[in-house]
C-alpha cells in the first residue's frame, strides 16, 4: 500500500510537511504524562515524531480502515496501539493520564475540544492543529467576535497557546482556509467554581443568543432583578463576560436555585 485516499466525508486533509509535523510532535513538553494519544494519524507524517520522542509511549485511534491498514504496514512497532475507533465515542478511562494531540478533522475539531473539556482530569495537555479561525477562538478575548463558547471553557480549565499558522499549500487535498496550531496545558479548577455542569450549561444559553442580553437569554434560569448581583449581568451581551465574570455568575444561578 503506497498511500491512503484523502476523504471528504472524514475531513481528511493529508499534511505533506514533514517539518512542521515536527514541530507540532514537539509543541507538547511530554511532563507529567507518559502516554500520548494520536488523533486521525492517517499516513502518520506526525506519528513518526512523536514515536521519536521515548519520554512518552504514543497511540493512535484512526476511524479510517484504510488508514489503519498503512499504519500496521508501515508502523510495525506501535502494535495493539493502533486503535480503530472513533475518538468521540470511544472509553478513553483505560488510558489514564495522556496528552492530546493531531492533525485534528476540521469538521470535528470543536467537538473533540468538547470531549477533552469533558475528560480533563485526565488530559494535561493539548496540541494540534485546526482551522486558522478555530484555532482563533481559543485565546479569544472578550469583546472580540471570535469570543464564544469554546473561548470561555477552554480559558477556565486550559491556559491557551497560538503557536502558528500553517497555510493550504502544505496539504493533499488543500484546504480552502489556513490553519493553526495550537497548545493548551491545564490548569487548576477554577477557585469558586461549584458546579462545573451548569458553569458549562450557561455558557452554552448565554452564547446561543449572542445578540441578546444576558436578561434575554438567561430567562430560563428565572432570575428577578433583585437577586444578588444579578442587575450587574442582566444588561451585558454574553461577549462582555469574561471566563471570571461567567464563574460569578454561575454561582449566582446556583444560590437563586437553592433559595
Amino acid at each position: 500500500m503506497n498511500k491512503v485516499r484523502p476523504k471528504k466525508f472524514l475531513g481528511q486533509h493529508f499534511l505533506n510537511d514533514l517539518s512542521v509535523a515536527e514541530r507540532i510532535a514537539h509543541a507538547i513538553s511530554g511532563n507529567g504524562y507518559d502516554k500520548v494519544l494520536e488523533i486521525g494519524p492517517g499516513m502518520g507524517v506526525l506519528t513518526q515524531y512523536l514515536l521519536d520522542r521515548k519520554e512518552f509511549e504514543t497511540s493512535v485511534v484512526e476511524i479510517d480502515r484504510e488508514s489503519v491498514a498503512y499504519l500496521k504496514e508501515h508502523f510495525p512497532q506501535l502494535g495493539d496501539r493502533i486503535i480503530e475507533d472513533d475518538f468521540l465515542r470511544m472509553d478513553l478511562t483505560p488510558l489514564g493520564n495522556f496528552a492530546l494531540i493531531g492533525n485534528f478533522p476540521y469538521n470535528i475539531s470543536s467537538q473533540i475540544m468538547f470531549r477533552m473539556l469533558d475528560h480533563r482530569h485526565q488530559i494535561p495537555e493539548m496540541a494540534g492543529m485546526f482551522q486558522k479561525e478555530v484555532a482563533e477562538r481559543f485565546s479569544a478575548k472578550p469583546s472580540t467576535k471570535a469570543y464564544g463558547i469554546l473561548s470561555v471553557l477552554l480559558q477556565a480549565y486550559y491556559s491557551v497557546e497560538y503557536l502558528f499558522t500553517v497555510h493550504e499549500h502544505v496539504f493533499t487535498p488543500p484546504p480552502k482556509v489556513k490553519s493553526g496550531v495550537v497548545r493548551l496545558e491545564r490548569l487548576p479548577e477554577p477557585e469558586g467554581l461549584k458546579d462545573p455542569v451548569l458553569f458549562k450549561q450557561v455558557i452554552k444559553s448565554a452564547f446561543n443568543q449572542r445578540r441578546k442580553t444576558m436578561r434575554n437569554s438567561l430567562k430560563v434560569y428565572g432570575l428577578e432583578d433583585d437577586a444578588a448581583g444579578w442587575i450587574d449581568f442582566a444588561k451585558l451581551r454574553p461577549e462582555q463576560l469574561s471566563v471570571q465574570a461567567f464563574i460569578e455568575l454561575t454561582d449566582i444561578i446556583a444560590e437563586h436555585r437553592r433559595s
